[in-house]
């Protein structure tokens, strides 16, 4: 199931790994999305408003997670290319050992500023309780997201995106049972379908970990390499911490403008909270992300492919590969933004009982959702741009793209605070999009330059 990405024509490679990942990513916003159905129909459209107003602090924590993780990986795909066997395996354990020290300081921290984190970002009084008792448990899950993204990166970095989603398939089943039992069954409200998120995920860490161990002999280090090594430490750290910052300035800037939503009410919360296109845990933002989950996937597949192709000094085919996922990108986008733009109000009943007016919230959720569809096809180039440069070791330009993201963010935010403009904090996102697609599309321009110079003196 190993698929080495040095060979072959460029797309038929890329398409034969981004589809399982493409499934495995939908699946995953399938299963959530059951979440927020159970949440929103079986506590209560405050209760939707709460998790929807914890989405960006989410975003945070997994994206940090997922960040710092990925970017351990890269030397695992960069060594995979260059076959050199025993620095995979090297870098798997130190990867593991890092990730330890990191779930361990990431659970406290977060935990720490939660409830500052909150009333800094005007969650309104009649739902911050709730939205507390949602987050703080997914803070102390950090540790099974972490692993779970840890060794579905090892597995993907040697070409392997088919098992990472078996094992995502049997966690997201387990996932809603879970949830039944914890919201319905057991009425543990809000905090219920954060600890079935967690187990679930635990599960899934657990399974990829066994499959590494047992069947995967490429990647299982060796008992004289389970140890920190500063030859290794320093490039893992070199592009992990970047990636994750990375993440970390993306949701600062979605957290600024979830501050300007939610000077508009729980009534707005909610309805916003169904538009958020950033894996959002609410009602109409997992149709948005559903939608997306292409653009990630075909992200995810460029960091192996550039990690590769890297390791094993083919620049040329690494641009063929960026030039054939664009051209597939642009054809994707169109037909998602189309796709939002058709389902978004059929798929918003299915998140609400019915004393919930439909009439309310429908209004707040088109108005983000459409002005979003609309610029899918910057935020397709963000993903392929930013994870080819890290796939390749380049971890300080994607990261300062997501500054022209935050500042792009702010900017309107802060507009659409001042002027009171709901429409006007709607356009953060797209805008943020604009400026991070221009930003990486120079950036990868630069690298490319860098690269080639790069290899000719090697």
């Amino acid at each position: 199931m190993q698929l080495n990405m040095t060979k072959g024509k460029p797309l038929p490679v890329m398409l034969m790994f981004t589809v399982p990942l493409i499934i495995g990513n939908v699946f995953q916003q399938l299963y959530n999305m059951v979440d927020t159905i159970i949440v929103g129909r079986y506590v209560g459209a405050d209760a939707l408003a709460a998790v929807g107003s914890t989405g960006t602090i989410m975003f945070l924590i997994t994206g940090f997670s997922q960040g710092i993780t990925a970017g351990f990986s890269v030397r695992v795909s960069q060594k995979y290319g260059a076959r050199d066997q025993i620095a995979v395996k090297r870098n798997v354990a130190n990867g593991i050992l890092l990730s330890i020290i990191s779930a361990v300081i990431l659970t406290v921290f977060s935990a720490s500023i939660m409830k500052p984190l909150l009333h800094i970002m005007n969650t309104p009084d009649n739902i911050y309780d709730m939205a507390y008792s949602y987050i703080i448990v997914i803070c102390i899950g950090i540790a099974a997201n972490i692993f779970y993204n840890l060794f579905s990166s090892y597995l993907r970095a040697i070409g392997n995106s088919q098992i990472p989603l078996f094992f995502l398939v049997f966690s997201a089943c387990l996932n809603v049972v879970l949830d039944l039992l914890f919201v319905v069954k057991l009425q543990m409200g809000v905090a219920g379908a954060g600890w079935a998120t967690n187990l679930s995920q635990a599960i899934s860490a657990v399974l990829c970990a066994l499959y590494i161990w047992f069947k995967t002999p490429d990647l299982k280090p060796e008992s004289d390499q389970w140890k920190l090594s500063p030859q290794d430490t320093k490039p893992q750290l070199a592009a992990g911490i970047p990636m994750a910052l990375q993440f970390a300035i993306t949701a600062s800037g979605t957290m600024i403008m979830q501050s300007a939503i939610n000077l508009f009410g729980s009534e707005a919360v909610a309805a916003y909270a169904l538009c958020l296109c950033q894996r959002f845990l609410t009602a109409a933002g997992k149709l948005q992300n559903i939608l997306t989950q292409g653009m990630v996937a075909m992200g995810q597949t460029m960091a192996t492919y550039g990690g590769q192709n890297y390791g094993c000094c083919n620049l040329k085919r690494i641009r063929l590969g960026v030039h054939a996922a664009l051209f597939a990108e642009f054809i994707y986008s169109m037909i998602a933004s189309a796709t939002m733009i058709l389902l978004l109000k059929p798929c918003l009943h299915l998140f609400f009982s019915g004393d919930v007016d439909m009439n309310a919230m429908i209004p707040w959720a088109t108005t983000y959702s459409y002005m979003c569809a609309l610029f899918f096809l910057p935020l397709c180039t963000i993903f392929i741009f930013r994870n080819i440069m890290q796939g390749c070791g380049y971890g300080f330009l994607p990261m300062m793209g997501g500054v022209a993201e935050l500042v792009a963010r702010l900017v309107v935010s802060m507009l659409s605070m001042k002027l009171l403009s709901y429409r006007l904090a709607c356009f953060a996102d797209p805008a943020a999009w604009i400026a991070a697609a221009v930003f990486t599309g120079v950036s990868y321009l630069y690298v490319m330059r860098q690269i080639e110079k790069e290899f000719q003196t090697t």
